[in-house]
Formats: C-alpha cells, structure tokens, sequence
C-alpha cells in the first residue's frame, strides 16, 4: 500500500478549497496559457492554468514521430546544423515576444543548450517556424531572453571555448578560452538574424534578463567560474567570493555597429526556415558574425561583483532592481540600476578585466535580502511590490518585498525547486495570481513509474498575503523555466485550417481528380489527396525495390480540428500527420517485394478504419506498369 504524504495546510499542504480554484467546467477554458521547457525532451509543452492540463507539447529541437517533426521530407531542415542534421537538444528558458515590456501573444522563444541554437514558435499554429544557430559558442543557456520590445532574443556562452576555434591543451584554458554575449535581431515578422556578438572573457554565463523600464537598452548576465577552472569546477569554481553580473549597454553596442567598430569574424552556422506557405523548412549556410571587444567598444559592458556563483538574474517590474540569486550563499543581492549609472558616470571602479571595467560592490548595491534559505536560484514579481526566491536545498519559495527587504512568508515545495514562473514575472507587467514552482526531484508525490519519475511542478495562489499550494501536476522531461499569459491573448488568433487555395507547396494537389502518380527513373511521386474517409489513389502497382517513393499527401479537409495520418508498413522514418490544407511527404524505400498496407493513422470518422490501401512492390528487373487508382482499376 502506498500513502499519500501528510502534512497540514499551514505547510503548504493542499486545503480543502484547493480543488475549486482549479477546476474548470467541462467545455469551458483555462485562464492562462502556460509554456514549460522540456529540458532534455527537446521540446516545448503547453499547459492550461489552473486546471494543469496538458494541451500539446511542441516539437523543437528533437525528432517527433507522432507529428512526423525531423521525420518528414519538410521539416528535416529544421534540425541541420553545422555539425550536420542533429535531431536532438536540450530545451531550457522559452520567453514570449513583448511589446512595451508586456507579453503579446505572436511568438515563443526557446534555446536549445547543447548545439546553441535559438528557436522561434508561431503562436497562431504552435509550430516551430524558425531556429538559427548560435557560432562561437559552447552552450547557449543563458537564453533565448527577449528585449522590452522583442527588438533582440539574448544569448550567451555557458561554456568557454577557444575563439575561434583551435587545437590547445585543456590545460591552458585560462585566458585563452573565451565566452561570447550574442544579440540576434528580431524583424516585424519574427525573422531572426545575428545582430553581433561580444566577446567576453572566459567565465560561464549563467543568466540573463533583458532591462525594461529605466533600465531599457541594457541587459545583465550572471557568470560564474571566474577562476577560469576546467576540472572538478564544484569546488575550482567556487573558490571566490564573489563572481559578476555582467551589465551589457546594447544600445551603445549598436552605436559602435554603426560606426564599424567592429571585426568581421568567420563563421559557420545555419539559419533553418520554415513556410506555411509552402509548408517546407529551408536552410541556409552563413559565413561570418560582426564581433565587438570591449577593449576596442568602451562603454558595452561592465561587471558588478555578485555573491556567490550567482546563477539566476532577475529585475524588478520597474527595471531598476537587478536581483542576483546567488546559488552559494544565503542572502539575496540587490543591485540598484540608478546606482550602477552613477557609479560608472564616477568611473568609480575596481579595476579592469580585458577591457570590461569592475565596478565597486558598495556602490551598486541597493539592499540584501538577508538569510533566505539555502541555494538560491531565481525571482520573479507579482506586481504588487513583493518578489518570489526559489531555494534549491532548503525546497522552498520566499516572499519578501521589494525595498525594504523584509521577508514576508515561506512555503515549502516538493522537492529541491528550481525556477518558478509567474505569468508575466519578469515583465513590467505581472498577472500576479498564479506561481508555478518547476521541482527538481519528486519522491513520493507521484505513483511510481519505476527508477524515473515525472517531474514535479506545483500551482501556488499568491492573490493573498500568504502562498497557498492548489495543485501538483507532472510535466513533459525537464522544465528549466516556464512562461504564461493571459488566454485572450493567443487563442482568438490561432489557425484553425490552412486554405487550399494559398497551398504553394511543389507537390500539393487542389482536388481528388490531381491525384496520380509518376516515375522518374527510380525517383516515384505520389501525389495523394486525403478526405473524409478515403485516400486518393488508394491502389497503387509498379512500384520496383530500390525505388525511391515520395508520398506527397495533401489534406483537403477544410475544416477545424481534421488532421489526417499517413502510414506504409516498413517506412524507416514515422507516419505523416496531415493538417487542414497542408502538404507532407514521406519518403519510402521499398527493400523487399510483396504487397504493402498503408492507412490513415488519425481517426477521422466512423469510416476510418476503410481508409486504407495498398502498394504493389515489384523486383526491381520487373515489367509491371506503373498504375494508380481509387475505385475501378483503370485499363492500360
């Protein structure tokens, strides 16, 4: 037998009111859409609060076989690299393009940390339309952070490496590895492009939250390892006091852009695009990246010392709190925007670092939010003037108000709390109801499910003085960081079918009658229609082993919520799923001779399980015609 845990109410346990401000009616919907990262799965996933639903999890960085994502003929693209086609990452921060520092509902932004790419997601199709990769880089985790009007997505270089690029032993990695900041440009259309890079020495750059109100125009970054260790880092990287958070002045980095300020750099990297259009993925190579030193850029960066291997950096709504949470130490540090200013406009500093001045600690320090808990992490704010420190070690959440300092309540989670998420937390305008808590370790909370367990998030109500847990609710791999908006912000726009009429795919088809197939040497195109209950042809013959067979299935569904599947029995890839008005291939090789069953895989209607048919696989030396049909076998 297995027992639940036991705890009261006043320890966060959940109250006897928990269940109602969860639910939500049958047919009706959740208040918010929340975005989890799915860490290791590559993914993103999509969740309603408060109900903790899942509604989709959206393929990223990683293959997918249920959507055919990595799998089909059009979205392979997606996931070339420089490296090669990678279908894998690890996901971590998603954040929501803003407009005047506030959530707008167009896009979702979201890293991938091994291969450093950042990825752009439509929210009008939820669907990843855009990833371009990050060169001169060794992991992209401080991202993809977008700026107040989502005039740039950030990055950043968790780990040095040497740039560019060169044989060395690892032994000499101090001062000759080094980190890049990246800013990458947003277009009116979302498109992304590498706006420049900074180089910065070589430190683990952790963090990163973009300025907004009085502080607009400027980002600051957490880093850690400035002992420049390469091995056994727990204890060579944490043998300093202090580490920093790097200040960036992106708007006086534009203004050295401008005036050619700059080195242009070679590189290597891929811009993977994706139509609804055409309904394909392009990708394209490029060759080189404007980089920016400090030494050459005076006034781009500066570096406020920051107690211990701080790990999140977290600003207040109004841009002038910077919080660094660090991960080693048990109080908060509070930098003060204002302070910073007028600390570099006294040139009041400790020394220089590479070019990068190192302001004195005192002089930008605006309070300390004394002896939280233990292990630090992340903030975020309600709106309300309070803020909200995860503590990884102690597993728990605390409350404290900005500008006194003042502690104000503690609440336990369940276990070892990483980041946490507020809908709109770290924008200058938080919908201060909500806080989901992103655990790290979940124990007993859940049934078993052998030696690996679903991670284990939790909803908080903070509309009161005091934080009361409402729900437990299991989430898709690893979520790093999560963001939400209001729901009338994404769902009135979201596309319900893509029209036939607008379909500028090469091998899409507008009716039934289109339907057939042809040869091209041993290169084989099918072009199939799919409707309620049949595919066009759904007989096909002469098709030879060796033969390189394209399935290019259009759904002529017209029609919300009508996704057709495609499937051929020994396809070495994943079925097709099909939207309204959308074009996919797959790519079959026939290895063996025989008679092959293919099918609809999305139940459709009470006639689906009729939508089948069959391909005739002949040896490769035979005479057999090449013929389709659906219905009465035609005469040749």
């Amino acid at each position: 037998m297995f027992s639940q845990c036991g705890q009261n109410s006043s320890n966060g346990a959940l109250s006897n009111t928990s269940g109602a401000k969860t639910y939500v009616p049958p047919g009706q919907y959740d208040e918010f859409y929340a975005f989890l990262s799915g860490g290791y799965s590559g993914q993103l996933s999509v969740y309603g609060l408060p109900s903790g639903r899942l509604f989709r999890v959206i393929p990223v960085f990683s293959q997918d076989p249920e959507k055919a994502y990595g799998y089909n003929e059009e979205t392979k693209p997606m996931l070339n690299t420089s490296h090669g086609f990678v279908p894998w990452d690890d996901a971590h921060h998603p954040h929501l393009s803003q407009t005047a520092g506030i959530p707008d509902g167009r896009w979702i932004f979201i890293n991938g940390n091994n291969t450093p790419r950042i990825a752009r997601i439509d929210l009008t199709t939820f669907e990843t339309v855009e990833i371009i990769e990050i060169p001169n880089s060794g992991g992209n985790h401080c991202s993809s952070y977008v700026t107040m009007n989502t005039e740039y997505v950030i990055g950043g270089t968790r780990f040095s490496v040497p740039i560019p690029q060169k044989d060395i032993p690892l032994s000499d990695y101090r001062g000759n590895f080094k980190g890049t900041i990246t800013f990458v440009s947003v277009g009116d259309e979302g498109e992304m492009d590498i706006a420049f890079q900074i180089l910065v020495p070589g430190y683990g750059y952790d963090l990163v939250r973009a300025g907004k109100g009085v502080s607009h125009g400027w980002a600051f970054f957490t880093t850690y390892n400035s002992e420049e260790a390469n091995s056994l880092l727990e204890i060579n990287a944490s043998r300093k006091d202090k580490d920093f958070i790097a200040a960036i002045n992106w708007k006086r980095a534009e203004e050295h852009i401008a005036a050619g300020n700059f080195n242009e750099m070679p590189a290597n990297y891929v811009h993977n695009v994706y139509s609804d259009k055409t309904h394909m993925a392009t990708s394209e190579t490029r060759k080189s990246v404007k980089i920016l030193n400090p030494a050459d850029a005076p006034g781009i960066i500066y570096f406020m010392p920051t107690p211990k291997s701080p790990h999140g950096v977290d600003l207040d709504p109004s841009g002038e709190y910077i919080v660094g949470n660090g991960k080693l130490s048990a109080d908060l540090t509070v930098h003060s925007f204002s302070k910073m200013i007028a600390a570099i406009e006294a040139e009041d500093y400790e020394k220089e670092i590479e070019g990068i001045p190192v302001l004195n600690f005192e002089s930008t320090l605006a309070g300390v939010v004394v002896s939280g808990g233990l292990g630090p992490l992340h903030t975020e704010f309600d709106g309300k003037g309070n803020g909200y420190t995860t503590f990884f070690i102690s597993s728990e959440i605390v409350k404290w108000k900005v500008g006194t300092w003042e502690i104000l309540d503690r609440i336990p989670t369940y276990y070892s709390v990483g980041h946490l998420m507020i809908p709109g937390g770290g924008t200058v305008k938080p919908w201060g109801k909500y806080m989901v808590a992103m655990n790290k370790i979940t124990k007993d909370r859940y049934l078993p499910t052998g030696p690996e367990l679903a991670h284990s998030s939790q909803l908080f109500d903070i509309s009161g003085e005091k934080m009361e847990l409402i729900l437990d609710f299991p989430t898709i791999g690893e979520p790093h960081y999560a963001n939400a908006l209001p729901a009338d912000l994404v769902a009135p726009n979201s596309t319900q079918f893509f029209r036939i009429d607008e379909n500028e795919h090469p091998y899409h088809i507008s009716k039934e009658s289109e339907a057939r197939v042809e040869r091209e040497g041993k290169i084989v195109h099918v072009y199939m229609s799919t409707i309620r209950s049949h595919m066009a042809p759904d007989n096909i013959e002469g098709i030879k082993v060796g033969d390189e067979v394209y399935f290019h299935v259009t759904n002529l569904e017209q029609d919300w919520d009508v996704p057709h599947g495609f499937a051929i029995m020994g396809a070495n890839n994943s079925e097709l799923l099909i939207m309204p008005g959308q074009t996919e291939t797959l790519l079959w090789k026939p290895k063996r001779i025989g008679i092959f069953p293919m099918y609809c895989t999305d139940f459709c209607s009470a006639l689906h399980q009729e939508m089948q048919g069959y391909v005739r696989v002949s040896s490769k030396d035979s005479d057999t015609p090449l013929k389709s049909w659906l219905g009465d076998e035609p005469d040749m």
